[in-house]
């Protein structure tokens, strides 16, 4: 028989709080035969809290937390983006002569002061004007749901910095001949053109069709194009390094730094990789090969330079063979500064066509450009590069409400091979950009973009540029921990970067109805 005993007399009282601890009191034996057996409990995950835009599945990073990024983003860094993009629209104002232009411009710049006033002044999120804009209905029920009463810093960072570019465009958008207008084209342009070192390390390389040695073994030729699909891979991850929105005032030769391809480079910085599953990409995509070839996505991230080298991996995928179709998802406007729009992608294609960008090359480095647009152009005429723009990608949602805000996307997506998420903001938007360990795997830091039925393969290719850092593997706490004691600043500085990939469940049907629980749980 169980019995429970205590150190109580029976019929006295519990002892005064000046009671000698160590003295001694009789036991009395309790009778538990009547209570439930003893069992033997098993450990099991928290119960799920529920989860929304404001609620993320960890901690959200916030504008009034200075130990973060989000801090100096929110007061620093998007006044002075925003004081250049309004510099910007100075300069063409001035450059104009039709009255009509110049008095509608002057309309766009005050909105944009007004912008800054609500930005300094850490003003409550207001609705987005109605400007006819695909995403209005989205932005609008997410204010109205989640952060009726916030401002830009106590809102969740990555929802505040989203806001206040959508807002940057409704200064543009509600305009009668300014509504398509980039404040950050010039930039992306210029960042470009000096970027020649690294421009022409590619193009002198690939200019020519991709062949593989005929005297060599089948074997030799896989581990040729392993080697080559591996560089490629890092040549396309750290093209990320060219961000404006963190580059903002750096030198031609800080740039040229950040953008250097040669093969020794990236041999060194793969250690910098700190989860890499680059070899079980590898995998797959051989699977895809064997299956005839598949498509491959990329949801891209910033316009010039990384835009390229993402157009030099794509092109690599095509004729290896490794994939039969590339999609290439856009934004619909100017976006986080570089983001690329379709004026970009155009820009990009014609410029290395019929552009004279780059006054110093060499006759043979310009033709290798002309060479690589003149094919890229051509994949886009057969149907195997194909844009994009859904409005769902300008919103302040993060990837987690993909399936229930854009089933459309999402439906979309299910039927690629891989999806190729590139950059930060992808990243931040993939894992609800909130404080989970270091040693959260990824695929349950991108919760339903792993979980939901036909979720497609994912893979995140991203320079660490801000707080969220996951799928380091079991140690990745004690890696961060160094990390933060030995390299303050690691998480902002670029140096570091991810290639995570997410097996998700291809194959099954997308299905759309919603659970009857509260709130599925991803833990």
């Amino acid at each position: 028989m169980s019995r429970l005993t205590n150190n109580i007399p029976h019929g006295a009282s519990e002892a005064p709080d000046d009671a000698h601890p160590h003295s001694a009191l009789p036991k009395v034996a309790l009778n538990l035969g009547h209570l439930p057996r003893k069992s033997n409990p098993v450990a099991r995950s928290p119960a799920p809290h529920r989860i929304d835009p404001n609620n993320p599945p960890w901690p959200a990073y916030r504008g009034y937390h200075r130990y973060s990024f989000a801090h100096a983003t929110m007061q620093s860094r998007l006044p002075t983006i925003l004081g250049k993009a309004i510099d910007d629209a100075t300069r063409t104002l001035n450059e104009q002569s039709s009255e009509d232009l110049i008095v509608d411009l002057l309309e766009c710049i005050k909105r944009m002061d007004g912008l800054m006033i609500d930005l300094s002044g850490n003003a409550k999120l207001r609705p987005i004007i109605d400007d006819g804009e695909a995403d209005v209905a989205l932005w609008n029920k997410e204010i109205a749901k989640y952060f009726q009463g916030n401002d830009f810093m106590n809102a969740p960072w990555l929802f505040a910095e989203a806001y206040k570019y959508r807002r940057l465009h409704e200064c543009f958008s509600t305009s009668k001949y300014w509504q398509e207008y980039d404040v950050f084209y010039r930039q992306k342009s210029d960042t470009f053109a000096r970027s020649a070192d690294a421009v022409f390390e590619l193009s002198m390389r690939f200019a020519e069709p991709f062949q593989l040695p005929k005297d060599a073994t089948p074997e030799e030729n896989l581990e040729t194009e392993r080697l080559m699909f591996l560089e490629l891979t890092q040549v396309c991850l750290w093209g990320n390094s060219t961000d404006l929105s963190l580059l903002i005032n750096m030198s031609e030769e800080q740039i040229k730094a950040l953008q250097a391809t040669a093969g020794a480079h990236l041999a060194s910085t793969e250690g910098n990789i700190l989860g890499n599953h680059m070899h079980r990409l590898w995998e797959i995509m051989v699977e895809t090969r064997e299956k005839t070839g598949g498509r491959v996505d990329f949801v891209l991230d910033n316009a010039g330079f990384e835009l390229y080298c993402d157009c030099v991996y794509a092109d690599f995928l095509l004729q290896s063979g490794l994939a039969s179709k590339i999609h290439f998802h856009g934004k619909r406007f100017s976006w986080f500064v570089s983001d690329v729009t379709h004026r970009d992608w155009e820009w990009l294609l014609n410029v290395m066509v019929y552009g004279n960008l780059f006054p110093n090359a060499t006759e043979a480095e310009m033709e290798s450009l002309r060479r690589l647009g003149r094919r890229w152009k051509q994949y886009e005429k057969e149907g195997k590069w194909v844009y994009e723009q859904h409005p769902f990608w300008c919103t302040g949602y993060t990837f987690w409400d993909l399936h229930s805000e854009a089933p459309d996307l999402f439906l979309h997506l299910s039927k690629s091979d891989l999806v190729i998420f590139k950059g930060d903001l992808n990243h931040r938007k993939l894992t609800y950009d909130c404080a989970a360990p270091a040693s959260t795997p990824f695929e349950q830091a991108i919760g339903p973009m792993a979980s939901a039925a036909g979720a497609p393969r994912v893979v995140s290719m991203r320079t660490i540029k801000s707080d969220v850092v996951v799928g380091l593997g079991p140690k990745g706490d004690e890696v961060a921990k160094k990390l933060d004691r030995e390299e303050p600043g690691w998480k902002i500085s670029g140096k570091y970067a991810v290639v995570l990939l997410s097996e998700g469940r291809p194959g099954q049907d997308v299905s759309f109805v919603p659970s009857p629980e509260i709130q599925p749980s991803y833990f």
